[in-house]
């Protein structure tokens, strides 16, 4: 049997089937299992090929992807399902309630239904695939190849992206963490949380949401990385689980308590405060991106340090990538407290693992742990 992970495609278009499938296979790591031109097609195909992750499309006849995935929950199945659709922003809802069903992840196509430019995403496609097909068989007790396994395959021959090469090399032995930076300053009363998370993102912060203390009076501020024109909408999920407010970021917004702000797609989120020392506010930019994204983890990490000095509570959690980790260095340096996504419930141990391994990361925390002890940080005077 192939260790490789083994990928569904699911889409009404022939022509984006073997487009998706041409992509899947010629990537190391990863295989197609099946091809279905519709949600009906995909159900009854799933018991036979057993797939390690899903690729969907929401439009389509019969059972669309929304129909699918209602079928799929009924069926109490847990093979991820990344949502590939032509859907832009007036479809963020759709998306949005794609997620709440239990899709793990979503990319926009690039232009239209049948996108002859679909190549565009596939630095943004494969890493998912890699990541939740690769947890998800690791779930199963499934084998999931290392780098050093390839060398004798076709696939080690293939041009594979940093970001992709970076995820085979979390499944290799970690290393020890370097010495922690020396702090200024001890770490004082939290008076801010900066959450910043990628890949995994949407699934991990809708379970930390639904979990928080209804009474912790502590501003939150997250960078999620995530396409423009969904921000909004993917505040809007969270608002409806969590018992604090969230929003999408607006530049200018106070920092408040109780409030959760969500930094919109393509716009850099900083935090800043005057001289009072006050909550503040976020501002918003389009300064170029900055460790491959806008927004960024480490800008906005940076920006907390530099306001909150020993006074903020830093979270870096699954992502591809090291987006955050420098940065979370900055919290740490100034007095600061920083956790990190323990490896075991990450679907990619990428940013969480760099900044432990730089020595950034205090502690490690399982994402079914992580909201308490966010609180429980959050509640302690030091």
């Amino acid at each position: 049997m192939s260790d490789e992970i083994s990928v569904l495609i699911v889409d009404d278009s022939a022509m984006m089937r073997n487009l998706i499938g041409n992509m899947v296979e010629s990537t190391p790591g990863l295989v197609v299992a099946e091809k279905a031109m519709n949600g009906v097609f995909a159900l009854q195909k799933i018991p036979r090929v057993h797939p390690d992750v899903i690729i969907l499309d929401l439009e389509m006849p019969e059972m669309n992807g929304i129909e699918f995935l209602q079928e799929w929950k009924k069926l109490n199945l847990r093979i991820p399902v990344v949502i590939l659709s032509s859907l832009a922003e007036r479809g963020a809802k759709i998306t949005m309630d794609a997620l709440a069903l239990g899709a793990s992840d979503f990319i926009q196509k690039p232009s239209g239904s049948i996108s002859m430019d679909i190549h565009a995403v596939r630095d943004t496609l494969v890493p998912k695939l890699l990541g939740y097909g690769g947890s998800y068989r690791r779930s199963m007790g499934k084998k999931v190849l290392a780098p050093s396994e390839y060398k004798d395959k076709p696939e080690a021959n293939k041009q594979v992206h940093p970001d992709i090469r970076s995820f085979f090399l979390t499944q290799s032995q970690p290393v020890e963490p370097a010495k922690p930076p020396n702090q200024i300053r001890r770490p004082g009363k939290t008076e801010i949380i900066a959450i910043g998370v990628s890949t995994g993102g949407p699934d991990a912060l809708r379970s930390i949401f639904s979990k928080l203390d209804k009474d912790l009076a502590v501003p939150i501020v997250v960078v999620q990385h995530m396409p423009v024109g969904f921000t909004a909408e993917f505040a809007r999920s969270l608002d409806r689980v969590c018992p604090l407010e969230v929003k999408e970021a607006e530049d200018g917004d106070a920092i408040q308590n109780g409030r959760i702000l969500i930094a919109q797609g393509n716009k850099h989120l900083e935090v800043e405060r005057g001289k009072t020392k006050g909550n503040g506010i976020v501002r918003l930019s389009d300064s170029p991106p900055v460790s491959g994204h806008r927004p960024s983890v480490d800008v906005m990490f940076a920006s907390v340090a530099l306001s909150y000095e020993n006074n903020a509570l830093g979270v870096i959690m699954t992502g591809m990538g090291k987006d955050g980790a420098a940065q979370l260095g900055n919290i740490y340096k100034e007095g600061g407290l920083t956790i990190g996504q323990d490896e075991k419930s990450s679907i990619v141990y990428g940013m969480p693992r760099v900044a432990y391994e730089l020595g950034h990361v205090m502690e490690q925390v399982s994402l079914q742990n992580m909201a308490s002890r966010i609180c429980e940080i959050a509640k302690t005077n030091r």
